[in-house]
């Protein structure tokens, strides 16, 4: 589990250059939401606030589909449901590497499935802004968790594999940690960070190694 839970973290330092592009207007928004006396620093508490919810809310995610994992795992044979859910796991990751590196953007078809769910959270996160109380960052950053975002999409077909609810969850935490620099330096900086998500060459590198981890993942189930 521990190797599991280090590799989320890289996924999502990887993936958070993906996370500059799609959610750097969201983050833009919500910090120009703040008094525009505060200097970065002072809007820590705030970026901490709805980065803290939006944890949550992957939380949550990595819950429900660890605990659907685990009911796939009662209702087959044990050793059959592991790998079925391990290599589906790998392909995402597979997958997802391809996204990453903008080699092949059909992941993004993913994102059309949470698209209905989001046309109802939207609005309600809408409503709290602008942000003036710690209560309404926490929330705010639960709603936004449910973004559509193949991504995350991916690394939750890979909580299915994890075998329990809670193992779920601590697997889609680990990954939303490894988004926190890049998420947390484009709040902190009103955007300017966004400008590495325009460098190709580092798109690819991330894509690349996540493609290892996938490689990795299929030789290991190949070797067990």
């Amino acid at each position: 589990m521990t190797h599991s839970l280090i590799t989320a973290f890289l996924v999502g330092l990887l993936g958070g250059l993906h996370c500059l592009g799609m959610c750097g207007g969201i983050v833009t928004s919500l910090t120009f939401s703040l008094p525009r006396a505060q200097r970065p620093l002072a809007r820590l508490p705030m970026q901490l606030g709805y980065n803290l919810g939006r944890l949550l809310g992957y939380g949550v995610m990595g819950a429900l589909f660890g605990g659907l994992g685990d009911w796939m795992l009662a209702a087959l044979p044990l050793e059959q449901a592991q790998r079925l859910l391990y290599a589906a796991a790998a392909l995402m990751m597979l997958l997802l590497g391809l996204y990453l590196g903008r080699w092949w953007p059909g992941l993004a078809r993913l994102e059309q499935l949470g698209i209905p769910l989001w046309r109802h959270l939207e609005p309600l996160g809408r409503r709290l802004l602008p942000l003036r109380h710690g209560w309404q960052a926490l929330a705010i950053g639960f709603i936004w968790a449910w973004l559509p975002c193949g991504l995350v999409y991916s690394v939750l077909i890979w909580a299915l594999a994890a075998g329990s609810a809670l193992s779920g969850a601590l697997l889609m935490l680990a990954f939303g940690l490894g988004t926190l620099p890049n998420l947390l330096g484009i709040g902190l900086l009103a955007g300017a960070s966004a400008r590495l998500s325009e460098r190709p060459w580092l798109n690819q590198l991330a894509g690349a190694l996540v493609i290892g981890f996938a490689l990795l993942a299929f030789w290991q189930l190949l070797a067990a």
